[in-house]
């Protein structure tokens, strides 16, 4: 199972008590009524799957209700690291903002023993 962290909760939580929320930062058009079908579908529908890095919202569902950001990788499922809603795109070459990206319950039972 893992554990991700909350930067609004500032704690790291159980998977379990989080929602994908999809795609970060997608802008939406400003004239939204004046767009083409074809442009309304490539905003709401259409997204990359890539592999490797990719930016998503996320909801603690199970927490403080807040949606945030986070950079996971889609290869290891590593989260990379995890801010708030409204902040710019962090520079992932960089030291990560968050304490630890992700742990496993059993890496956490066997470091306590």
């Amino acid at each position: 199972m893992l554990l991700i962290y909350c930067p609004y909760c500032e704690e790291e939580r159980s998977e379990l008590e989080f929602r994908n929320a999809g795609d970060a930062h997608i802008v939406r058009p400003t004239n939204m009524a004046e767009i083409s079908d074809e442009e309304f579908e490539a905003y709401f529908f259409l997204r990359d799957n890539p592999k490797g890095v990719i930016f998503e919202r996320w909801r603690h569902m199970h927490g403080c209700g807040r949606f945030f950001n986070a950079a996971r990788d889609t290869v290891s499922d590593r989260f990379i690291t995890t801010y708030k809603a409204g902040e710019p795109k962090p520079d992932i070459d960089a030291k990560p903002k968050t304490p630890a990206t992700v742990e496993t319950y059993e890496a956490l039972e066997g470091a306590a023993q």
